[in-house]
């Protein structure tokens, strides 16, 4: 099998900015620091965390790797590039054991500062430490790579992660003690305004000088898939605006007034935690920028006329994707989806005149479309 490439992480990003790595990529290599020691005697001050998707690695560097009464330990401070958020800095612990049989399942356990799931509506159950799914593939296979087996009762904690939790969503989402261990990719892209908007405004007028029948912005990965494999646009004609809805749409205005050539058409692909955010007037769809967006699915649902139970509900759900399972059984519940697509489809074209229309797509997590429509 062919090794992995690694990412290089001290070549900035296309915009010049440093990348940096998850939490999710932080545990994994505190966890892969600590079974080297334990199993091989190998100390180690960087490892090589493989990453998702399984092409390519990150070599993190690694600190205080020590053996313990039962297993062994180490931690890693997380870097978050140029792009830091509430994590960035903060000490990610790992604590490792090995189970009694080496045939048994990893088991993920939190340690202090690091969260524990007590409301439903995330992808991780309740009672389960906050540690989501793509990071626990992750440590699975670093536990893989070093011992052939994942049999390891494995503890993540954070130091201050209780302090630092309070700077997230967590506390409303009903995660509680600490941080959450995130990361579909590994990586930590930079995506701060400035330089991010200028790589935009940059794509922008590409697309918009190549006169394409359309251009497509995609908050990330989701609307990004769906536009290359289902809609086959071209790369040049796909813009990824990260959480930067309201800048890169008086791009696309100013980039079509000042060449004037007309754009039939703005497809916008994504998933509606972060689209239908414009709903209530937030433009920069970042947590720290913006509130949640269920307010603005139970304000669809209501305006349809569903019970007052299913709104009420909607409202007070902990994540859009709780609403999504909330809606799935429901005879209105792809008319609720259709009419937030509606909506923000408005609302976008009334920031981006110059489109001739504006269609939105949403897309729950595992890729099924949930609404379309266009104004």
């Amino acid at each position: 099998m062919t090794p992995p490439t690694r990412l290089d992480l001290t070549q900035p990003a296309p915009n010049g900015l440093r990348r940096g790595f998850t939490t999710g990529s932080a545990a994994t290599a505190a966890l892969k620091a600590a079974l080297l020691l334990l199993l091989r005697g190998d100390l180690r001050r960087e490892v090589d965390v493989t990453l998702p998707d399984g092409h390519l690695s990150l070599r993190v560097p690694v600190q205080n790797v020590r053996l313990t009464d039962v297993g062994a330990a180490a931690d890693v401070v997380k870097d978050g590039g140029d792009d830091p958020d509430a994590t960035h800095g903060a000490t990610l612990w790992v604590r490792v054991t090995p189970l009694p049989d080496a045939l048994c399942p990893m088991t993920f356990h939190a340690g202090e500062g690091v969260g524990t799931v007590t409301a439903p509506g995330i992808r991780v159950p309740v009672g389960e430490p906050a540690i989501n799914p793509v990071p626990r593939a992750m440590m699975r296979r670093a536990a893989r790579e070093v011992a052939g087996h994942e049999g390891f009762a494995v503890t993540v904690g954070c130091l201050n992660g209780e302090a630092i939790a309070r700077k997230t969503f967590n506390p409303r989402l009903g995660i509680l003690g600490g941080i959450s261990i995130l990361g579909t990719t590994g990586v930590v892209e930079p995506m701060s305004l400035e330089a991010y908007m200028a790589s935009v405004e940059v794509y922008v007028r590409v697309a918009v000088h190549a006169r394409p029948d359309a251009v497509v912005f995609t908050p990330g990965k989701l609307g990004r898939d769906y536009a290359r494999e289902t809609l086959q646009v071209p790369p040049q004609a796909i813009v990824q605006m990260s959480n930067f809805v309201g800048a890169a749409l008086d791009a696309l205005q100013s980039a079509v007034e000042d060449t004037g050539h007309p754009l039939p058409l703005l497809l916008v692909a994504g998933h509606p935690g972060k689209l239908a955010k414009v709903l209530n007037g937030d433009w920069n769809t970042h947590s720290a920028h913006s509130g949640m967006a269920m307010n603005a699915v139970a304000r669809v649902a209501a305006a349809l006329r569903l019970e007052d139970a299913t709104v009420q509900a909607l409202a007070q759900a902990n994540t859009v994707d709780a609403c999504v399972a909330l809606l799935a059984g429901h005879a209105l519940g792809a008319a609720v989806w259709q009419g937030v697509a509606r909506q923000v489809a408005a609302a976008l074209h009334g920031r981006a005149p110059g489109v001739g229309r504006v269609r939105v797509a949403l897309f729950a997590l595992d890729g099924g479309g949930l609404g379309e429509a266009e104004a």
